[in-house]
């Protein structure tokens, strides 16, 4: 077994969420619930087929959205995951929704934070995702004022984006 720590690029105002699923169709259906979530968003979806022609199948609105989707897919390289890159909305207008997609079996990340996604390889050309690591350790505990300013935040989004 190798192990290889991939480094995932998230451009300032861009979130991506990261997932496995099991099917082709997968792609279709991300772009339709994509599309129909979030009036105004600009994604790119790309998915690693494991099977067949074991392609890099991608849709999208955002060329360079798609296009960093397929690149990080490129080095991702494991059967079964999606890359998801969003624009002009948050994971938390698509998750559930994109949760409820028949072939969706799990969600490894959705965030802006940095993010590396573990890899391992167990033989040739048979490589899995084993988890993520999502931003950096704690600092500490938040104050009163902490919680204020985190409460003012989401408030903030809400009348914006969610």
């Amino acid at each position: 077994m190798k192990f290889e720590v991939i480094d995932v690029p998230i451009p300032p105002g861009t979130n991506v969420i990261i997932g496995q699923s099991h099917f082709i169709k997968t792609v279709e259906d991300l772009y339709e619930v994509l599309i129909t979530s979030a009036p105004g968003v600009k994604f790119g979806v790309a998915f690693c087929e494991a099977s067949g022609k074991r392609l890099i199948r991608h849709e999208g609105n955002d060329g360079e959205l798609r296009n960093l989707a397929i690149d990080t897919c490129r080095k991702i390289a494991a059967g079964h995951v999606f890359v998801i890159y969003l624009k002009d909305a948050w994971p938390i207008n698509v998750l559930n929704a994109i949760k409820n997609v028949h072939e969706v079996v799990r969600i490894f990340a959705a965030t802006a934070n940095p993010l590396k996604v573990i890899v391992v390889e167990v033989e040739p050309e048979r490589r899995g995702v084993v988890g993520v690591a999502d931003g950096h350790s704690p600092l500490g505990v938040e104050t009163d004022a902490d919680r204020e300013e985190r409460k003012k935040f989401l408030r903030d989004i809400v009348r914006y984006k969610l």
